[in-house]
């Protein structure tokens, strides 16, 4: 398949909620699609994303009657639930830096400890930049494919997260669908000139 670059993926990007329900990713596409998007960063090389994905029909039919009966819930070929574990920095955090040198081990595991322990908010905020720069890369990388995306906060996080059994310790950030689509999105309108949102050192 023909790739068409990030800054032509990052323009045709569009939240798209017809798919084609009979399209299924091969095996390869799939492997393609994660082990690019699992390079995206997280503080500290923490990797506290935990994707679900939804592959039972079933468990699909109840997500969407828990997100406002959308139809890309069941209809594209992936529903990737973006979740998170908050703990993830105290879970064996030597695993992150395993294979650098051991003064920056010694160095950077303290640092892990020193900047998450006892700081709930700032466990919880670096979880949540986590998975929003993973569901960009996603979406610009499912785009690269050829296919189209869609990402939804417009559900019941609580209702999802016990269909899916969320640990205790995690969260949930959003779903991604993604698929081959088959309605045109609505046009880009509406976006705020640079001049308004690019501030130059400050307000």
């Amino acid at each position: 398949m023909s790739t068409i670059g990030v800054c032509q993926a990052m323009t045709a990007r569009r939240a798209v909620k017809g798919f084609d329900p009979s399209h299924q990713f091969s095996d390869e596409e799939k492997k393609q699609l994660f082990t690019h998007a699992f390079l995206a960063p997280t503080a500290f090389n923490i990797q506290h994303w935990r994707v679900v994905n939804v592959e039972e029909r079933e468990l699909r039919a109840k997500i969407r009657e828990q997100a406002w009966n959308q139809p890309q819930v069941t209809d594209a070929s992936l529903l990737l639930v973006l979740c998170m574990d908050v703990n993830a920095w105290r879970k064996k955090p030597e695993r992150y830096w395993q294979g650098v040198p051991q003064p920056v081990q010694d160095f950077i595991l303290p640092k892990i400890h020193d900047y998450y322990h006892g700081k709930p908010q700032v466990q919880r905020d670096e979880c949540f930049r986590s998975c929003g720069i993973l569901a960009m890369s996603l979406m610009l990388i499912a785009g690269d494919m050829g296919y189209e995306s869609c990402p939804m906060d417009g559900f019941d996080f609580d209702a999802v997260g016990k269909l899916i059994r969320l640990p205790q310790d995690h969260i949930i950030g959003m779903m991604v669908a993604i698929g081959k689509g088959i309605t045109e999105p609505h046009p880009r309108v509406g976006k705020l000139p640079l001049s308004e949102v690019l501030i130059s050192n400050h307000f």
